[in-house]
């Protein structure tokens, strides 16, 4: 409808393709700087002590995670609107011993009371 309208149809052809070419760039710009964004932070956390190694959500703002502090001890703690706890806190070497025994024929509910009396 404008096209026709304007009687030039490949100057309105040229306009169209310039519009979309923009927008092409203006995407594949956004794309891009967002990688780099989330590169820039995902290097500047790593680069520090603490790190979340798993989370499990039990209720709606209601966390439980297992933190690794330095290189050998891992923290299990539960976050909510009340604040942070920390649960319980161990060592690397039991860490990797509950990480195995999970996947026993025993069940998941007594690899976890096997983890936590370590």
């Amino acid at each position: 409808m404008i096209l026709i309208a304007s009687g030039n149809y490949l100057n309105s052809m040229l306009e169209l393709i310039t519009v979309l070419l923009i927008f092409l760039f203006v995407l594949a710009l956004t794309y891009y700087v967002t990688r780099w964004i989330a590169g820039y932070q995902r290097t500047r956390t790593a680069r520090g002590n603490l790190s979340v190694i798993e989370a499990i959500r039990v209720a709606n703002n209601q966390y439980i995670q297992i933190l690794r502090a330095g290189t050998d001890k891992y923290l299990v703690s539960a976050s909510g609107k009340t604040g942070l706890r920390c649960l319980r806190h161990f060592p690397r070497r039991s860490f990797g011993r509950c990480r195995e025994s999970a996947i026993l024929p025993q069940g998941r509910e007594r690899a976890f009371r096997i983890c936590w009396r370590r």
